[in-house]
């Protein structure tokens, strides 16, 4: 075994005394790149008896379960499918996780707030055709794929500071934006907030995604509901008309008051740029049979929101974990515009007046430290919920060849987790191939499924 062989750790792996364990493990987590070695027990005893029906002893492995996709392939899937049922029901209906089929056709608006500009950067517009409709304002024509786009054009004059407070504050403006929209909504019926509270329920699903420029905006499905949630219509005054009124005042309302360093007041809004699209279906659709046209648009729109909800700090090209002093952002292959706004993360992370921001841990991310993937409670299931169901499936499977009823048997499972992640690079080289072919397979499911519609 000649020390420059490329293949030599793989032929290491594959001989070793239990690699057939340790990869029946690495299936069992679909490949993931970091899981959780857990050591225990878990016990299914007959109730009544004490009869011991099934005693596990030893290790198993748990998937990391991260979102983040250049972290690990095989947990983001899981996690994006998992985001993509949980929008979809909000927008469909799905009688088995408790969302009436009628939501379709509930007041709703797919809606993107757009943060506002700190100073102006490298553009290209382009027409409906694709084709570049004007220069962008330095002058030059940007093609997509150059480097410059998202980049402050002057970056002494960029304000670095109000964008990265901006973006430090941004869940907190849209916390104030469904709080501004409840109000808006009671002034259009003439009601006090808690009487629309009592009348009216407003679902949303939220996601965040990063600009080129670094900054996040937020893609949502907003609907109206009735006082019980996805269970109740809305009252007949509470109208897609009203509610898109009430959507656009309170996203030009909204305002957040910090202070810069040196005392200044600043204002935090959202940008003026608000897009709204109407994704109400027609009442035809009510009747729980999903038309094909509608169940396209809707889970195109589900995988839409979905995909931003795993896409990692990669999309503004920066680091995907946490830094530990400013000189890994010197350090970084990223855009000089992004290491300013994380330059300016770590400097004002260590002023007395924002430590409750914590940017220093959260520069990596330019600042942002809210949620990517967030709903209110009424919107749909949540992704708790999907994994127990997961996790009930498997134990329906076990107890099935037990012979036994889950309310025949009790379950006690005591696990602590002992390690991490692989051991190798070989183990890190084959887990990846693993997990690899099992998204292969998966995308060729649902390619052959699609083109079946």
């Amino acid at each position: 075994m000649h020390p420059t062989d490329p293949d030599a750790g793989l032929r290491a792996l594959v001989t070793r005394p239990g690699f057939r364990t340790w990869k029946t493990k690495i299936k069992s987590v679909h490949g993931c790149a970091a899981p959780v070695k857990l050591r225990g027990s878990s016990t299914i005893t007959r109730k009544g008896t004490g009869e011991v029906l099934k005693d596990t002893v030893g290790s198993v492995w748990a998937p990391c379960g991260t979102r983040r996709a250049a972290l690990c392939p095989a947990c983001s899937q899981w996690y994006a499918e998992d985001a993509f049922h949980l929008i979809r029901a909000g927008l469909d209906g799905d009688t088995a996780k408790g969302i009436a089929a009628d939501v379709a056709t509930r007041p709703r608006f797919f809606a993107t707030l757009t943060p506002p500009s700190f100073g102006p950067v490298h553009t290209r517009v382009t027409g409906p055709d694709g084709r570049l409709r004007r220069p962008c304002s330095c002058g030059e024509w940007h093609r997509e794929a150059d480097t410059r786009l998202g980049t402050a054009i002057d970056p002494d004059t960029y304000d670095y500071e109000a964008a990265v407070l901006w973006q430090a504050h941004a869940g907190k403006l849209w916390h104030r934006f469904t709080i501004a929209l409840r109000r808006r909504l009671a002034n259009a019926a003439g009601m006090t907030v808690t009487e629309l509270n009592a009348a009216v329920r407003l679902s949303y699903a939220k996601v965040a995604e990063y600009q080129r420029r670094g900054l996040v905006h937020f893609h949502a499905a907003i609907r109206l509901d009735g006082p019980e949630g996805a269970s109740t219509r809305p009252p007949a005054w509470a109208t897609k008309d009203v509610l898109a009124d009430a959507i656009r005042a309170a996203a030009a309302a909204v305002v957040l008051e910090v202070a810069r360093p040196g005392g200044e007041v600043l204002e935090l809004r959202f940008g003026s740029q608000l897009d709204l699209k109407d994704i109400t279906a027609d009442a035809g659709d009510a009747s729980g049979e999903v038309g094909e046209e509608k169940d396209i648009k809707s889970s195109r729109l589900a995988s839409y929101i979905a995909k931003y909800a795993t896409k990692s700090t990669g999309a503004h090209d920066g680091p995907d974990r946490k830094l530990r002093s400013v000189e890994d952002i010197d350090r970084l292959a990223v855009s000089a515009h992004h290491k300013a706004m994380m330059r300016t993360a770590w400097d004002l992370g260590a002023r007395e007046e924002y430590a409750e921001l914590n940017l220093r841990r959260w520069a990596h991310m330019l600042g942002f430290r809210g949620h990517f993937l967030t709903k209110s409670r009424a919107w749909s299931t949540t992704l708790g919920e999907l994994r127990n169901i997961r996790a009930r499936f498997r134990l329906a499977e076990t107890l099935d060849a037990l012979g036994v009823a889950e309310d025949d048997v009790i379950v006690v499972n005591d696990w602590e987790a002992v390690g991490f992640g692989h051991d190798t690079d070989a183990e890190r080289e084959y887990a990846a191939a693993i997990a690899e072919t099992l998204l292969e397979r998966k995308l060729n499911r649902h390619n052959r499924k699609d083109r079946s519609r």
